[in-house]
């Protein structure tokens, strides 16, 4: 189980009739408190209820024994060396899909058809260029700032151009937010380091794959011609399949 993150897989977690009781020693009072059962992975205590009916908080320091939520999207055991996307092993989606398979996959459920994942690139790649006043932002930047800091200024100011997919109530509108987050994260990523050497932005190019824009964007020059190695790319592809869900403090 993920320490702190989620604790179960594919589906919410459901009560079943086990149970644990808790004991105060000190008054003799028990409590009876429920367990749920998630597709994969330990039982769980539900402390949901435990403040109002004992008057008492857990002490979890680092949430070393506590899951904090259910999840339909990964289930991970660092010590056991266990990656699940959706019920996939990340093993098996590493050697036999690409990142674009998996940003489908977290976000419907399932892995994409032909037809699906002809419809969902392009609906990505039309959104990978930034809006040139956004680009702008990064002279703001110190040079010699680091590139998450730069990276997290422009992300918080996509909003302020795209103002049709602000509604979080919205399905459609935060699969577009999505879309483009997904999309524009090279080209966000790639600008801060280029603005850090001082050379010039390079602009996406629609006809490569995702993993292939990102070294283009990182690499090339206007002065020469960019030749992308296919080794590079496909580990670039791994390496986002790898982290393409962050847990909860980015996703999930």
């Amino acid at each position: 189980m993920s320490q702190g993150t989620q604790t179960q897989n594919n589906g919410p977690a459901q009560a079943v009739r086990h149970s644990f009781t808790l004991t105060d020693n000190e008054t003799g009072e028990s409590w009876e408190l429920p367990t749920l059962h998630g597709t994969i992975g330990p039982k769980v205590i539900d402390i949901r209820k435990l403040y109002s009916q004992t008057g008492a908080f857990t002490y979890d320091p680092g949430f070393t024994s506590t899951g904090s939520c259910s999840s339909e999207i990964t289930y991970i055991d660092g010590e056991a060396g266990v990656l699940l996307h959706r019920g996939y092993a990340i093993a098996d989606l590493a050697e036999n899909t690409d990142f674009m398979d998996v940003c489908y996959l977290l976000l419907h459920g399932e892995l994409p058809s032909p037809e699906e994942k002809e419809q969902f690139d392009g609906d990505i790649t039309r959104h990978t260029m930034l809006h040139e006043q956004l680009v702008r932002f990064y002279s703001g930047f110190m040079r010699s700032a680091h590139p998450m800091a730069i990276m997290v200024g422009v992300v918080g100011a996509l909003s302020a151009f795209y103002h049709d997919s602000t509604d979080i109530n919205d399905p459609m509108q935060r699969m577009v937010a999505a879309h483009r987050l997904i999309a524009k994260m090279p080209t966000i990523g790639a600008y801060a380091y280029k603005y850090s050497l001082g050379q010039p932005f390079v602009q996406p190019h629609n006809s490569l794959a995702y993993s292939e824009n990102v070294l283009r964007l990182m690499f090339a020059v206007p002065t020469q011609d960019y030749e992308i190695s296919p080794v590079l790319a496909r580990a670039i592809d791994r390496i986002l399949i790898l982290h393409a869900d962050h847990e909860q403090n980015a996703s999930t």
